[in-house]
């Protein structure tokens, strides 16, 4: 994502090309800090309050310090009035630890266009390669020192994976346990369908990210006549799931159309939760 305005908590709108970050804060150095993304819709910033959420939530984990509720919101308001209400936005918020001598956190947001790789998946579905995390599905919640389900800055692992997937030529990764479980992709959470119950990995018991988008698409699966669950499942059971999806805050809903190169047929439920999440097709995808 280009980000075409920036603003930082304190300051308000300020150029693109102008300086944000201390040389030598913290996020940068150590990637200690915290992000959430918001797609942006209609000019409003959708489920804002559930990521500002699950933001509070992480810096918790952390022991960041964070601002207010009220300034964090007033920053998301800074950047995004006058944003035209027909562009899908892709809004940043970004919290560091700020300088490593000390101070205050660092705050700011950014504010682009959805990409165009984001559209097409949501349109079109992904190619999906597992790869395996090094650690077993439930051991991570256990070390009790460790925070987990946290959206850190420190992304090293997520691009080295997609990375990984272009060389390979898939679009995006799903990564699986030492003891075969999969968990979640570099920046989405799995969702998928068994019979009329609409599933997703736990959470609290793996300690991947709680997604926004999967849990209220779960949330609101009885308006589809689904029920909702959590549980684990094993590649080669989502192969033989009726339907599996990737979930993420700008693409929203990506349909897995293959799996570790096995085809995964198409989905019908797929445009009804499309239609539930009521995520825009652009005019120009339209079109294609």
């Amino acid at each position: 994502m280009e980000a075409s305005r920036v603003a930082v908590l304190g300051r308000g709108l300020v150029a693109p090309v102008e300086a944000v970050l201390r040389g030598d804060d913290r996020g940068v150095l150590h990637g200690d800090g915290l992000f959430e993304t918001m797609h942006l819709r209609g000019g409003q910033p959708w489920l804002r309050d559930a990521h500002l959420a699950r933001l509070r939530s992480g810096a918790a984990a952390l022991e960041l310090a964070l601002p207010s509720t009220d300034a964090l919101v007033r920053l998301v308001d800074e950047i995004r009035a006058g944003w035209p209400p027909e562009v899908e936005g892709a809004l940043r918020l970004v919290c560091t630890r700020g300088p490593e001598g000390g101070g205050s956190p660092t705050v700011y947001a950014t504010l682009g266009e959805v990409p165009a790789e984001a559209r097409r998946a949501r349109r079109n579905g992904v190619t999906v390669a597992t790869l395996p995390l090094g650690v077993a599905a439930r051991s991570r919640p256990e070390l009790g020192w460790l925070p987990v389900g946290v959206k850190s800055t420190s992304y090293a692992v997520s691009t080295a994976a997609r990375r990984w997937a272009a060389r390979a030529g898939f679009d995006d990764v799903l990564w699986v346990s030492t003891d075969g479980y999969a968990l979640e992709g570099p920046s989405a959470n799995v969702v998928w369908l068994t019979g009329t119950t609409l599933c997703t990995v736990p959470a609290a018991a793996t300690g991947v990210l709680p997604g926004v988008t999967a849990r209220w698409l779960l949330d609101h699966a009885p308006e589809l006549n689904l029920t909702a669950d959590e549980r684990l499942i094993t590649p080669a059971e989502l192969k033989s799931a009726d339907a599996v999806w990737l979930t993420s805050s700008l693409r929203g809903l990506a349909e897995v159309r293959s799996l570790d190169s096995t085809p995964l047929p198409r989905s019908p439920h797929t445009p009804a939760l499309l239609a539930l999440l009521a995520f825009p097709l652009p005019a120009a995808d339209q079109q294609r």
